[in-house]
């Protein structure tokens, strides 16, 4: 095998791709800034309990092993940085209020996501920690709308859910791990019959609302349907009340609700969301409340976020236009390269043609060019 053969899923990003990756990575955490995020820039590297401390098993064999040279200890390459921003608010920033922090930067997983989806994605995402109220849920999937639109993505889609309607159902039923799994799984591909065997020793009340879980998807009538069908067991009303304040925010989205949805229910605490766009095969943006994600920290707070990659984004986004820049000649002459630094200090990218290379196609677009009228090096438009 050639030696410049890079391992599967995991590519080179070419200049073009390159370039729109970066500018909506500045987009998107000047926008979180406008918010009032804080960047934070956690290790790629870390001690394995640490990194995985709380992770689910899916996030263990997510992410790759190797033992430190230095202690012997074994470590993790991060391939999810919520963890990692949990660990920064429990234990280095420890304050009382609201914290809001945002992030950018590569994760790795041993295995892709989806069929062509790469192993390194470039994580972004935005955390708020302290409030338990729905005005956190609301700003934060507001921030991902937004942090979209600044990508000039169009018509997105919006799917809702949220983790506590099951647990309310479930409240007084005891389940083994894997009795809860096989009732994910049954949920998950709305397989009625199989729920009904799981449910057949369950109180009729809990039975027939998960029953009813399974046809409730679609537009915001299921929130009314869900209201009729689900009996009314301490927490359900909440639920679903937070729904509908959420989908009254988003007046004019393009909304969905699947309430059989249970993705992360080890992981969520309250709403989940998941934004889709045309051309992408799978969610662009994953997100929603997550309250114990730091208790392995020792500080169990609220919190609540989400996270996309990239990479992915700009797959599906419309391509920007190449960046207007200015052509000069090379040469070693004073008063001209004193006339390309001012232009550069202006913010002007200045392209410096190199001699016998003066036809080259790169990645600017050089509408002006930089010629001497009169002893003078002035710019003109070409």
């Amino acid at each position: 095998m050639s030696a410049w053969v890079l391992p599967d899923h995991i590519a080179d990003v070419l200049p073009s791709e390159a370039r729109h990756i970066e500018e909506l990575r500045r987009d998107l955490l000047d926008m979180a800034r406008c918010y009032g995020y804080e960047l934070v820039m956690p290790p790629l590297l870390e001690h394995l309990e640490s990194l995985l401390s709380g992770a689910g098993e899916a996030l263990d064999l997510q992410t790759f092993k190797l033992v430190d040279q230095l202690s012997g200890r074994m470590l993790g390459l991060r391939a999810d940085s919520t963890p990692q921003v949990a660990r920064i608010d429990a234990h280095l920033l420890n304050r009382a209020g609201v914290t809001r922090l945002c992030y950018c930067g590569p994760v790795l997983h041993t295995l892709p996501s989806a069929p062509h989806a790469t192993r390194e994605p470039m994580q972004f995402g935005a955390e708020i920690y302290g409030h338990a109220g729905l005005e956190a849920d609301i700003e934060i999937l507001s921030l991902a709308l937004d942090n979209l639109r600044a990508a000039q993505l169009a018509d997105p889609s919006i799917d809702l859910a949220d983790a506590r309607l099951l647990k309310a159902l479930l409240a007084g039923v005891s389940l083994t791990q894997l009795q809860m799994s096989q009732l994910h799984s049954a949920l998950a591909a709305k397989d009625s019959a199989e729920l009904k065997n799981l449910a057949k020793d369950f109180p009729q009340d809990v039975r027939q609302g998960l029953l009813a879980l399974v046809g409730l998807y679609g537009d915001q009538t299921v929130l009314k349907e869900a209201r009729k069908v689900i009996p009314a067991l301490p927490g359900v009303h909440e639920s679903l009340q937070n729904l509908q304040c959420l989908a009254d925010h988003l007046q004019g989205a393009k909304l969905t609700f699947d309430l059989a949805d249970s993705r992360g229910y080890a992981y969520y605490t309250g709403v989940r969301f998941a934004i889709y766009a045309h051309g992408a095969s799978d969610a662009l943006v994953r997100g929603g409340r997550y309250d114990q994600v730091g208790a392995v920290f020792g500080r169990n707070r609220p919190a609540a976020g989400f996270s996309l990659d990239l990479k992915a984004l700009v797959r599906v986004v419309r391509p920007r236009s190449l960046q207007a820049a200015i052509r000069a000649p090379w040469r070693d002459d004073g008063q001209l390269n004193t006339a390309i630094a001012a232009l550069r200090s202006r913010g002007e990218i200045v392209v410096c043609v190199l001699p016998g290379h003066e036809n080259e196609v790169d990645e600017f677009l050089c509408d002006r060019e930089l010629i001497k009228v009169a002893d003078q090096w002035v710019v003109q438009s070409v």
